[in-house]
């Protein structure tokens, strides 16, 4: 079992930065490609970026490619996601996942483990 806690979100205007975390415990962190996906209201949760367990790995969606950038703490036990340049378009609840297995995957049902969920609003 693995329990992920999402932290970092907030309210910034457009252009500014977040920087969220991604805090886990429970069976070895280290294991696990981790990715962050997004959800806005009334839209399906999407894909935003995923990372391997080496962090020699990482996956961007190309809406956030060049803007975000995934990386993680092994040691720390914790995933980050930088956001810069950030739009309007960005906000939503952004939620930290970790699945059992080596593959990168983008689809959010591949994903075993969930966090709460961080909301990210950007005002134009």
């Amino acid at each position: 079992q693995v329990q992920l806690v999402e932290s970092g979100g907030g309210l910034v205007q457009a252009g500014g930065s977040l920087r969220l975390s991604c805090a886990a415990s429970g069976r070895t962190f280290s294991s696990l490609p981790m990715g962050w996906f997004r959800q806005a209201p009334g839209k399906e949760r999407e894909f935003v970026a995923v990372i391997s367990w080496t962090g020699n790995n990482i996956y961007y969606a190309d809406s956030v490619k060049g803007r975000f950038t995934i990386s993680r703490d092994n040691a720390k036990n914790t995933v980050y996601l930088q956001m810069n340049s950030l739009k309007p378009e960005d906000t939503a609840v952004y939620y930290c996942a970790a699945r059992s297995g080596v593959q990168l995957i983008t689809t959010p049902g591949a994903y075993d483990y969930w966090g709460q969920g961080t909301q990210v609003t950007v005002s134009s």
